[in-house]
């Protein structure tokens, strides 16, 4: 593709497929990349008709289906702002985007529909897939709703937990995600030849980087709701599948299964995201999957990928994160943003053209994660990258290791969840007086919540409120009830402390 032609929607990835070749994949049913975009010109005109135009959010609260990514892309299409919600995402979080982004349209399920109905406003227009109302968007003749945007505009708002309570959005452009796709798709090796398994949410940025890289080289994707391990397994057979990215715990519950030669004969790769692999796991996929490469990525929302490791280091290097991926620069700084030299710690630091637009409707907690870093002659540059929050160090040769997290976000099952929602919803249930959440390591999970509360009270009742509240990631694995919560000098939580009486290892310490 010419510099001038080069894409500047979302959309455009659709384009890259051999129109008769296989796009998109759910249980029995596939659509070539000629019918998943001419579905996808249906429904963004149907949205246009719904009012929907440059800017506005189009919500999409759904399993992984074909109507979903329909949905998702459509929204790019119709010069829209694409918001994947988490399926596992209950009414309170829910109603927390709808206040915070003011979606102009949600699309959803008949299952999800009770729930998207008492979250968001009556006056919020709902699609159900399914249904006449969804017939509607997809029945008449796809037109072309005018290409409005810019590749700097909002494609996509990302809601990922934030360090102070609620999910915070996450505002990509089309310039992200294009070269994001792009970039991964190069050194992941992408050719139309490929068949990406898609086990991981569309919520998730490295679950979504899933359609977006398959896409740009159009290659087939194969979305599968992950349910049991053995479904994993049996796709991979059925398929003929060639790529798989899994985060720790999915990868912890693989390595348990039976793999026939069907399911391991074309797979050219499996990569890791969302923490760190543990090093006999890491041994045991070789062994099942001998003639694939190993990627080790290290990547976060606010720009979509950093790193990864090149296969040929895997052996010498265990442990690390890599280099930074083509088209990017990662830097290891100091607070005062002064550069680290090998093996001292300080914040990853990522610039470049996958550095994302900032928070949504939060320009405070933008300003403190987007800012600029010094040039090597000690000038401010002018561009914007983004402070990762994680602590990594570099050796000699340029290769970095994380070391753990700056704040008190906690990484569980490949998700970052804040203490504070959790608290949050201990106190909706109206059955606890004080809250405090924490993590501590865990060799499955990469690290397992632990809530302490006050005063005396059922923790069986406390677990069984919650999991109203709170999808199954966020949910404590331990609850401890205590007479009262120690506090430090300025009168917040004592975590410190509530670490050393429960006697569990604080985060980042192992």
């Amino acid at each position: 593709m010419s510099e001038a032609a080069a894409p500047v929607r979302l959309d455009a990835l659709l384009t890259r497929g051999a129109p008769g070749d296989p796009a998109l994949t759910y249980k029995d049913r596939t659509l070539t990349y000629a019918e998943l975009a001419d579905q996808v010109a249906r429904v963004a005109h149907g949205l246009h008709r719904l009012g929907v135009r440059r800017g506005d959010r189009v919500a999409v609260y759904a399993e992984k289906r074909l109507e979903t990514v329909v949905a998702l892309f459509a929204a790019s299409a119709a010069s829209a702002v694409l918001v994947p919600l988490n399926p596992l995402f209950k009414g309170r979080h829910i109603a927390h985007v709808a206040t915070d982004c003011t979606p102009k349209v949600v699309l959803t399920t008949t299952e999800r529909l009770v729930t998207v109905r008492e979250a968001v406003p009556e006056s919020t227009p709902v699609v159900v897939f399914g249904t006449p109302g969804w017939d509607a968007l997809t029945a008449a003749a796809p037109e072309a709703v005018p290409a409005t945007v810019i590749d700097q505009d909002p494609a996509a708002i990302m809601y990922t937990s934030g360090s102070t309570g609620g999910p915070k959005g996450v505002v990509l452009s089309h310039r992200n995600l294009l070269a994001g796709a792009a970039s991964v798709a190069e050194y992941l090796g992408h050719t139309r030849d490929d068949v990406v398994l898609a086990a991981l949410p569309l919520s998730f940025d490295a679950g979504f980087s899933q359609l977006t890289t398959a896409f740009a080289a159009g290659a087939h994707v194969v979305l599968v709701n992950y349910l049991l391990p053995k479904d994993i397994v049996r796709l991979c057979a059925r398929h003929g599948v060639t790529a798989l990215t899994c985060v720790p715990p999915l990868w912890l519950q693989l390595v348990t299964q039976e793999w026939p030669a069907a399911a391991t004969g074309r797979l050219r790769y499996f990569a890791n995201t969302g923490g760190r692999m543990p090093r006999a796991t890491l041994a045991r996929l070789r062994e099942i999957f001998p003639a694939a490469q190993p990627f080790l990525m290290y990547g976060l929302t606010e720009a979509f990928r950093s790193t990864y490791l090149d296969p040929a280091e895997a052996d010498r290097r265990p442990g690390s994160i890599g280099k930074a991926i083509p088209n990017a620069e990662v830097l290891v700084l100091r607070p005062d943003g002064s550069p680290c030299p090998p093996g001292e710690h300080g914040e990853l630091v990522h610039r470049g053209a996958l550095v994302a637009l900032g928070y949504w409707n939060d320009p405070e907690r933008t300003a403190e994660r987007f800012r600029p870093v010094p040039g090597p002659d000690g000038l401010v540059r002018p561009e914007i990258a983004v402070w990762s929050g994680d602590t990594v160090y570099r050796d000699e040769d340029g290769f970095l290791y994380f070391v753990g997290r700056t704040d008190e976000m906690i990484k569980t099952s490949g998700y970052r969840v804040s203490p504070a929602e959790v608290e949050e919803a201990a106190y909706v249930t109206g059955l606890v007086g004080e809250a405090a959440a924490f993590g501590v390591p865990d060799p499955v999970l990469g690290y397992r919540i632990v809530l302490a509360v006050a005063p005396e009270g059922d923790a069986e009742a406390i677990s069984r409120a919650l999991a109203k509240e709170l999808p199954a990631y966020m949910l404590p694995r331990r609850i401890e009830v205590l007479p009262k919560l120690p506090r430090s000098v300025n009168g917040k939580f004592d975590r410190v402390a509530l670490r050393q009486s429960l006697s569990v290892v604080p985060v980042g310490t192992e």
